[in-house]
């Protein structure tokens, strides 16, 4: 019986929740989620719950925040002059911008405060600093993609906090 294993190609249906129960994403209802063991695309202790896993397996895990997307980090709040705003731009909280880092890549954040003078935005990842528990069971394990990818290569809805 073939076992998940790194390089293989494992599709997954699965449901994560916080702990007051909050679904914050699921694979139920649309294409299972499929990934290359070993290839970075899933938090750490995620892909590390499914090594040794067989078709048809189901598992639940609870993953404190070091083995998902680890702590909050306060320094990764920033405050902006709104006169660096464009001002075209009607910064709302709780709504989500892109910021462009030093390298040229876009930074998703958070605003978490507006006023007159200043808007405030959080880098953090959304599910920093939670314990997040997932119930999954592997559909298929393969030597090649079965899927054609989509968004971030996995398959599934990169804000959602089921890739890395």
């Amino acid at each position: 019986m073939q076992k998940v294993e790194n390089k293989k190609f494992v599709s997954i249906d699965y449901t994560g929740t916080l702990t007051n129960g909050e679904v914050f994403d699921t694979s139920y209802g649309r294409q299972p989620l499929e990934i290359q063991m070993g290839a970075g695309q899933l938090i750490r202790g995620f892909e590390n719950a499914l090594h040794g896993m067989t078709v048809n397996e189901k598992k639940t895990f609870t993953l404190a925040p070091e083995e998902a997307y680890g702590h909050r980090d306060e320094s990764l709040t920033q405050k902006f002059s709104r006169a660096d705003v464009p001002p075209e731009m009607d910064p709302q909280v709780g709504e989500t911008v892109g910021l462009c880092a030093a390298d040229g890549q876009e930074v998703p954040a958070v605003i978490t405060a507006v006023d007159d003078q200043h808007v405030t935005v959080d880098l953090n990842h959304p599910m920093a600093g939670k314990t997040l528990t997932f119930e999954i069971e592997i559909k298929s394990i393969s030597d090649t993609p079965t899927q054609h990818s989509a968004g971030c290569g996995s398959g599934c809805d990169c804000s959602s906090g089921c890739c890395s």
